[in-house]
């Protein structure tokens, strides 16, 4: 071993000792007769000692070190005179006698330290550099911990890890696959998996009760900051159970890993229909963290002669109390906020709820006093309180609004990442219309159940079946869901019918689980979580990107090793593939 300890390892109790450390030299400071050398590993930093009067060649070698050489130095513990208390070596430093360069290094492109002067094009480039600072390490030990935790509580609850197959079967529905050209067959092709869905459907068939896997998955969709091209979730499947078995044993392992991992308690989480999530939020991943819940207002702003609201589908507010103090220019601000064109909203109308319990509102010119207190009655208002109502096509202007609540949560500070809320969102449609291809979808996908008191709706009135399906959110993070699945082999057949497919195309692409449900498929229901995203919101941040070791960009690019690049023509040859040039 080139080292006796860690550079976060040694303290006051070690004084005496003769050490040997390695590592990457973090800073060198050269005082004269003095020579120091912050030595850094992934377990801490240790300040080295070289003195001029003792050992001059020593000092003159030190000297030479540059910045990340990887060295190591042998020598005795002693107590520093200036302790630094804000690291756990920070009493003791080593009195160099030997040392030893392992490697130089070139100048680094940033500096390795907690606030670094990089970019995040440069440190992606770099990010083996970047994987050295402090504030990665500590997200990396925090994944890893996650998956231990995680593995532990599962084991404890008898499931089974089993690895299912990355090269699979591509399929129409879900996101656009990854695929990947055989050679041995030609003109075929496999897709790497966006779940391992049916392999574990047929575990279940096979009569693994319990099954689980830390699985990677992959999309090919467009990215943003929770989004990866290639991404881990906690994949899990359960026979003989119905939703709440599910959900209970989740819940269960939600509230293990805040313990374990975080040392907080959360509370039982409540379980909240998606209708009411839509109507009340906005949203199907709410953030209940803080209220300014929707109140609709059609029946108290509408044939008052404004055409805004006389015209919209849909009126609609929220309350931020206290906020009657907002200035104009505040209200401008939000205004421009609603109006961006991610957003999409025309206009913002406010009321102020003043202290003598007048109202003042940006609309004064169609509504009177007693209007207005008509609209603050309604919405709960007091005294002080500001009024935020935008109005327009009934699913539009409710996803405008939520926007518009989480920016006040986040401008009044209601949105504590330290502060958590779970909950499950439960009856989801089993069914979106798309308008592009004139049939329905899955929402979720199409081995999810419909709820067993709106089955007879599949041939009356699909759009209005629920689906046995349910997500878990935290904070307004949509952490993972799942669904229990269908298992009869004729209601998977209405399901297809349901979604546009022929009997022929069905049994072209599902047909292997089709014909493993002919023997004796279980009851089985499952979910998937988002296991980046969790570890991420486990670390106080809304980007998963630095939580995974080697993440790709906005582009889906991997800007370390250059990647997607072009291949070798031998290779298109062998797999029979041609360029198309423009």
């Amino acid at each position: 071993m080139l080292r006796s300890h860690t550079c976060g390892a040694l303290n006051i109790q070690h004084i005496g000792e003769k050490v040997s450390l390695s590592g990457w030299v973090q800073k060198s400071r050269d005082l004269g007769g003095m020579t120091f050398i912050d030595l850094r590993d992934r377990y801490g930093i240790t300040q080295l000692v070289f003195n001029m009067e003792t050992n001059t060649e020593l000092c003159e070698q030190a000297r030479k070190l540059g910045r990340e050489f990887v060295i190591q130095a042998k020598g005795e513990v002693a107590e520093r005179s200036n302790k630094n208390m804000k690291i756990p070596t920070g009493e003791i430093e080593i009195i160099v006698e030997e040392l030893n360069v392992l490697n130089q290094s070139a100048v680094p492109p940033f500096t390795i330290e907690d606030e670094t002067d990089g970019g995040e094009e440069l440190r992606m480039k770099y990010r083996y550099l970047d994987l050295r600072r402090n504030p990665l390490r500590k997200n990396m030990e925090l994944r890893h911990r996650m998956s231990i935790e995680t593995r532990k509580y599962l084991d404890s609850q008898n499931f089974f890890e089993i690895e299912t197959p990355y090269l699979i079967k591509s399929t129409p529905e879900g996101a656009r696959d990854f695929v990947v050209p055989s050679r041995m067959n030609e003109n075929e092709f496999y897709a790497l998996p966006q779940s391992p869905q049916t392999f574990k459907q047929l575990l279940m068939v096979a009569g693994y009760d319990r099954y689980y896997q830390i699985v990677k998955c992959f999309r090919d969709e467009d990215l943003r900051a929770d989004r990866q091209p290639e991404f881990t979730q906690i994949d899990c499947e359960m026979s003989f159970v119905d939703q709440e078995d599910i959900l209970d044993t989740f819940e269960g392992m939600a509230k293990y890993l805040f313990k374990t991992v975080k040392g907080v308690e959360v509370e039982d989480f409540p379980r909240m229909p998606y209708s009411e999530a839509i109507k009340l939020y906005g949203s199907d991943k709410p953030d209940i963290r803080f209220g300014m819940q929707f109140v609709e207002l059609n029946d108290v702003a509408q044939n008052k002669g404004f055409k805004v609201f006389d015209d919209a589908e849909l009126v609609v507010g929220i309350n931020a109390e206290d906020c009657a103090t907002y200035t104009r220019k505040n209200l401008d601000k939000l205004t421009d906020f609603v109006k961006k064109p991610q957003i999409g909203a025309k206009g913002l109308v406010y009321v102020k709820c003043n202290e003598d319990g007048t109202f003042k509102s940006s609309v004064d010119k169609f509504f009177n006093q007693e209007a207005l207190k008509a609209w603050a009655e309604k919405m709960g208002a007091k005294a002080g309180d500001l009024l935020l109502v935008l109005s327009g096509e009934g699913d539009k202007v409710r996803k405008q609004l939520c926007e518009l609540r989480l920016e006040m949560g986040n401008q009044l500070g209601l949105r504590n990442p330290n502060v958590f809320k779970p909950l499950w969102v439960v009856d989801f449609p089993l069914l979106e219309w798309d308008e592009e291809t004139e049939r329905y979808h899955a929402m979720h996908h199409p081995f999810t159940s419909p709820k067993k008191e709106d089955i007879e709706l599949m041939e009356t009135d699909p759009g209005k079946v629920r689906a046995n399906a349910y997500d878990l959110v935290v904070n307004g993070v949509e952490i993972g869901g799942g669904s229990i699945r269908i298992f009869d082999k004729e209601l998977q057949a209405k399901m297809f019918k349901l979604l546009g497919f022929t009997q022929e195309e069905a049994q072209a692409q599902f047909g292997f689980l089709m014909n493993a449900f002919e023997y004796g498929a279980p009851p089985h229901g499952g979910i998937a979580l988002g296991f980046d995203r969790l570890v991420a919101l486990f670390g106080g941040s809304d980007s998963i990107r630095d939580f995974i070791a080697f993440p790709k960009n906005n582009a889906g690019r991997d800007q370390m090793i250059d990647s997607p690049s072009p291949i070798a023509e031998e290779q298109l040859d062998e797999l029979k593939l041609k360029l198309v040039k423009e």
